[in-house]
């Protein structure tokens, strides 16, 4: 009886260390490799500062309430409410204690692209890392080097303020294995250059669908709604769908949502207003080949 006992105790103890080991396989940060960062040759910052107004990287680093070139100390400290708690945004400045100054690319690389941390943790997905896997390597070693150009800021955001359970990072990895990939959002048939370039704009560093795509009960995309709308994730409004089937932009022409793009102005001279003032602010720094690649991948989308 005893025999039997121990012999049912140790299967359950090695059926818990199988276990515990599948699990870790499966939620253990995965970082590309430095090898993967070698090679890419010189960095080219005036393509990394494009890269850094489509990205909108001032709208969530530059400290709360900064106005003008204030705007490019990328101080961090703004807070995101979201259902899973409040995320307070870092420090991205080039100082080296504070920022991402001591970083090296593949660590830097490796936050963008695997949503990886510098101390190879989980980073939390309200760092759209999720769309930044799509964006190319010479992109990200571009605006790193742009980014070293900037005025340093040697203010420490605070921590997050997550309740139990989202506070485990190690959890993220399992969300990661749900959500996380680099594959296009939506499949294109017979999509030119122009069609191609929008669509890389807008699915990785432009991150549109971070907002304007609607999300399940664990924060992840929701399987056929790409751009259809959402709620505001801090609770107010409601994020409008920007399909060819949308009620708002549905029946704008590419050259109306280029033209809104770079100046702010609907085809009705409405004026852009909310949280999207800030986007068109940065999205009109891009040269206009590229707004009119985004309007037309926006007209190309399936509607929703």
């Amino acid at each position: 009886m005893i025999r039997r006992f121990i012999r049912l105790l140790l299967c359950l103890i090695g059926v818990a260390v199988l276990g515990g080991g599948a699990f870790y396989l499966v939620t253990a940060p995965d970082p590309l490799p430095e090898s993967h960062w070698a090679g890419l040759g010189a960095p080219d910052p005036v393509n990394g500062q494009m890269v850094f107004w489509t990205g909108g990287c001032v709208s969530c680093h530059a400290a709360p309430g900064s106005e003008g070139d204030a705007k490019l100390t990328l101080s961090g400290g703004l807070a995101l409410k979201s259902p899973f708690g409040t995320f307070h945004v870092p420090n991205i400045s080039p100082d080296e204690k504070a920022g991402i100054g001591g970083w090296t690319l593949a660590q830097f690389g490796n936050a963008m692209k695997r949503g990886v941390g510098p101390d190879g943790q989980h980073l939390y997905p309200s760092f759209p890392y999720g769309s930044y896997a799509r964006m190319s390597d010479k992109d990200v070693n571009d605006l790193f080097a742009f980014l070293k150009t900037l005025p340093k800021s040697a203010n420490v955001a605070p921590p997050h303020e997550l309740p139990f359970p989202f506070n485990i990072r190690l959890a993220l990895g399992g969300w990661k294995f749900l959500y996380f990939n680099d594959q296009s959002r939506v499949a294109l048939a017979n999509s030119d250059d122009k069609i191609k370039r929008g669509q890389y704009l807008v699915e990785g560093p432009g991150h549109c669908g971070e907002c304007h795509t609607p999300r399940d009960a664990l924060g992840g995309f929701q399987a056929g709604q790409w751009l259809a709308g959402a709620p505001n994730p801090e609770g107010k409004g409601r994020i409008p769908d920007i399909t060819p089937a949308s009620k708002s932009i549905g029946g704008w022409s590419e050259a109306d949502i280029a033209s809104y793009l770079e100046t702010g102005f609907t085809p009705d001279f409405d004026s852009v207003g909310g949280s999207m003032v800030d986007v068109q602010q940065n999205i009109a720094h891009l040269p206009a080949s590229d707004r009119e690649a985004i309007a037309a991948y926006l007209k190309a989308v399936p509607g929703r």
